[in-house]
């Protein structure tokens, strides 16, 4: 099954790597997985990860108020604070709708640097990157947007997701569950969505539609795609892992050609 992810050769990109695993070991590459590129939002899951060690170390509590007024950590990972995408001020109350912000994974890292007194990247570096062995990934900038590094150290991530080592079962399990059901909201790239569920840090596929996925994932699949051309998609369900980097912005070639590999794949390797 070693050419399940070769439709990746006819991506229309310069430079691509994409790559599936299980919980225990990548099965399959395809491509540059080894070339540093811009994770952009892919950063996010990454820096949620990271604010839940803290959390579970108990220097921050998911309930605790952050973010505009009767907003909460737990507001902040899941889009729900009523933060605008960039601005610096709420357009609605905590827990009316979904609204995608970078801002709030800003506030979420200077929230955390403060309580362990470290900056958010070098938390980020002890706490998962580094046990993780993703020594190629960096965070240079916003937690919301500046991680780059390698597929293979997505991979990495990936597999830390199926079998959780870093974080406890049930903290792990609530962060990829739907917090605040029933929010609708706009997914960027693909519109409004009714109800546009997410987790803690992770896009939770459900019933969406349209979406970046393919058609054999399981509803229960989550994970985060950036404008960078990146995606890292989990299927607890069929117990498989991608992930993909690109040095092509997020558009059209993405919807056409991301869900064609993620069904091989799920199709080949899923259990």
């Amino acid at each position: 099954m070693a050419d399940i992810l070769a439709p990746a050769d006819d991506w229309p990109v310069d430079t691509a790597g994409v790559g599936v695993t299980d919980a225990e070991a990548t099965l399959e590459l395809r491509g540059a997985v080894d070339t540093v590129l811009p994770f952009a939002s892919v950063t996010k899951p990454l820096a949620a990860y990271a604010v839940l060690v803290a959390v579970q170390d108990g220097v921050v509590h998911l309930d605790e108020p952050a973010g505009p007024e009767g907003a909460t950590v737990r507001h902040l990972l899941a889009h729900a604070a009523g933060l605008s995408f960039d601005g610096t001020g709420p357009t609605g109350a905590p827990g009316r709708r979904r609204m995608y912000s970078n801002v709030g994974y800003d506030l979420l890292g200077d929230l955390v640097a403060e309580r362990v007194g470290t900056p958010f990247a070098e938390h980020l570096a002890h706490e998962v990157l580094d046990p993780l062995g993703m020594h190629d990934t960096v965070l240079d900038g916003s937690p919301a947007k500046d991680g780059r590094g390698t597929v293979v150290d997505l991979l990495a991530f990936c597999r830390e997701l199926l079998a959780p080592t870093l974080l406890d079962s049930e903290l792990a399990r609530e962060a990829t569950t739907v917090a605040f059901p029933g929010l609708d909201g706009v997914l960027p790239g693909h519109g409004r969505q009714q109800p546009n569920d997410w987790g803690l840090g992770f896009e939770i596929k459900d019933g969406k539609q349209p979406h970046w996925t393919g058609a054999q994932l399981s509803a229960a699949s989550f994970g985060h795609f950036g404008q960078s051309g990146s995606f890292v998609i989990v299927d607890p369900e069929a117990g498989v892992g991608l992930a993909s980097l690109a040095d092509r912005p997020f558009g059209d070639w993405c919807r056409e050609a991301w869900p064609t590999v993620q069904d091989a794949a799920v199709a080949a390797y899923g259990r």
